[in-house]
């Protein structure tokens, strides 16, 4: 997601320790992980409020089918699914073979 490889995470903790000091330093990270927690339960929770309101037939809903980007990739793939199989079903000249010109039509 972020990317992040262990060099830089190894920067981030030292400069942690360095600003923070290793007195405070647990703390803190005991505190964002409370926060993340609580983070986590208010998103599951807000789901689960929205499965419940939208009914049955939204029981497997799940967030990410809510992400604009998805949406947009999945109507892109069909779109282009379709266009192909659409080119597959034309015709095509056989090998050597030049299409009809219309001299008067140019």
């Amino acid at each position: 997601m972020f990317d992040v490889g262990l060099l830089e995470l190894a920067m981030i903790a030292l400069v942690a320790v360095v600003v923070l000091g290793p007195d405070r330093l647990p703390d803190l990270a005991r505190q964002a992980a409370q926060l993340l927690h609580r983070a986590r339960g208010l998103a599951h929770n807000a789901r689960d409020e929205l499965r419940n309101e939208l009914g049955p037939e939204y029981s497997d809903l799940q967030l990410r089918d809510l992400d604009p980007r998805a949406i947009v990739r999945k109507h892109i793939t069909e779109a282009m699914a379709d266009f192909d199989r659409e080119q597959a079903r034309k015709p095509t000249l056989p090998e050597g073979q030049v299409p009809p010109y219309d001299v008067e039509a140019t």
